[in-house]
């Protein structure tokens, strides 16, 4: 049992892991990527909107 507990201490103590920075980074970069998706894919579908509005007139 005794080594249980040591094992789950060091586990708790350790800082291998990604820290809060890390993911903040990550996130803004994801969010970077989703605007200017949708951007883009926004700009294309009013291209396409105004096409037809054009032909059906």
């Amino acid at each position: 049992m005794k080594n249980f507990v040591s094992k789950v201490q060091r586990f708790l103590k350790s800082e291998d892991g990604p820290t809060a920075v890390e993911y903040a980074v990550m996130l803004a970069l994801i969010v970077v990527v989703c605007l200017t998706a949708i951007g883009s894919i926004g700009t294309n579908a009013s291209a396409q909107f105004n096409n037809i509005a054009t032909a059906i007139n």
